[in-house]
């Protein structure tokens, strides 16, 4: 069983696979490899459209490697962006 290395084409998670898991990953996402986070990501929009009775896997899969691009920096800068958002909401809660 040979091992590769996959990137991940929303978020650049790199993960060691088997060549037969990631044709099978891609033949469900349009030809994409997704890591598992992201796959479940779309997955779950796909769900709410089909509820909502719009869009398609194609249009799941865009819409969240465009959302993955808005926050695809230094791993560092996200943590800080992240711990930002929580102090300020922290902060507002307690001026409530």
């Amino acid at each position: 069983m040979d091992i590769e290395s996959a990137q991940c084409e929303c978020c650049g998670l790199n993960e060691e696979c088997t060549q037969e898991y990631i044709v099978e990953v891609k033949s469900n996402f349009g030809g994409k490899w997704l890591c598992g986070l992201c796959s479940e990501a779309v997955r779950d929009e796909v769900v709410r459209r089909k509820k909502n009775g719009e869009g398609s896997l194609e249009e799941a899969v865009n819409d969240h490697m465009s959302f993955c691009r808005m926050f695809k920096s230094n791993p560092a800068i996200r943590v800080a962006e992240g711990m930002r958002q929580m102090l300020r909401k922290r902060s507002n809660a307690t001026k409530v």
